[in-house]
């Protein structure tokens, strides 16, 4: 465990490789599956490059100095945070390079090009790097292309295929694995998210690799609504109207605000994919080709139906046409 952080220790290793030999490089991407702590790990990562008692080569930052106490409050000057505001769809060019009226004077790429207030590095963290749109990207080109001295652009995001080329060829990729079942369950308890072991284990074996989705799953109501929607899910067909109806009525309760109704829509489409990929586990051991490739069709289908939600496709119509393609698949259609 490094910095209280669980399950990426190899991720710590290749840190410390490349602050040994003095190759730190001015842009990362990290990738991974939501909730699995990559910023959580970019956070450290400059707190330990921002520490003013132990060297950044340590890669063990105080946690007491002023600047580590700065970084936990996001208030360190050579700290720069950009993400995406729960009302947007996309990160707001403004804060990459400032209003029309400051364009280029204000945002991230100016703001990393100023010299550092400490003397030291200048670290900025990107958060919903998925998020960034075309203009964006190539916005934050000319900072890719002539980072300033002594700064680090880190990226986090849930795929490379998400990212622009001009993003994808400028960075050195981090990719983070999904959390042990046993991480999980260990954090849960610890966080007094689940009341004992045997609540955070099922919880952590129904996450699909992320601590996230399992304190979104500990949600008393959506955990009452799982059990009933996976019974059914078990035996869909092509008369899938009256579940339909039940998800889109769950997905409505869980607010008016539409980034609310989405993150509920892809709870329940990550319930049916952690559910299929456990069967299709489950197959393969057993050997049982035919059964493996239809459960490959689900668990894709609802992997598109996750991508069509960042589409910001019709909610009723796309719960209609993904529930209905998962009884035509299931049925063998």
């Amino acid at each position: 465990m490094w910095q209280g952080i669980l399950g990426h220790d190899e991720v710590v290793a290749r840190f410390r490789r490349a602050l040994a030999r003095g190759r730190l490089a001015s842009t990362y991407l990290f990738v991974g599956p939501k909730g699995v702590g990559k910023h959580t790990f970019a956070m450290r990562l400059a707190q330990a490059l921002l520490c003013s008692e132990r060297p950044a080569v340590a890669l063990d930052p105080c946690g007491a100095c002023d600047s580590c106490q700065q970084v936990l409050a996001r208030s360190h000057p050579d700290l720069l945070l950009v993400a995406k505001p729960a009302d947007k769809s996309a990160i707001p060019l403004a804060l990459l390079v400032g209003d029309e009226q400051r364009r280029m004077r204000e945002g991230l790429c100016h703001d990393i090009a100023l010299r550092s207030f400490s003397g030291g590095r200048k670290v900025a963290v990107i958060d919903d790097a998925d998020d960034l749109n075309e203009e964006g990207a190539n916005a934050l080109l000319k900072t890719l292309e002539e980072p300033p001295p002594g700064s680090v652009l880190i990226l986090v995001g849930t795929t490379a295929d998400k990212q622009l080329p001009t993003i994808r060829s400028r960075s050195q990729i981090i990719r983070f694995a999904g959390l042990e079942p046993d991480v999980i369950a260990r954090l849960l308890v610890e966080q007094e998210v689940a009341a004992d072991e045997t609540a955070a284990r099922r919880l952590a074996d129904q996450a699909d690799g992320s601590l996230a989705r399992a304190i979104e799953l500990a949600d008393d109501e959506l955990a009452a609504f799982r059990d009933s929607f996976l019974a059914q899910l078990s035996r869909v067909d092509t008369t899938s109207v009256a579940l339909a109806r039940e998800v889109n009525e769950v997905v409505d309760a869980a607010g008016k605000e539409a980034p609310v109704r989405r993150r509920r829509l892809r709870q329940i489409m990550q319930m049916a994919i952690a559910y299929h990929r456990a069967q299709l586990h489950a197959a393969a051991e057993a050997a049982d080709g035919e059964r493996c490739a239809r459960l490959a069709l689900l668990v894709e289908r609802s992997l598109e139906g996750l991508s069509q939600i960042d589409r910001n496709a019709h909610q009723q119509t796309l719960v209609d046409c993904w529930l209905d393609d998962l009884g035509q698949a299931q049925a063998g259609n």
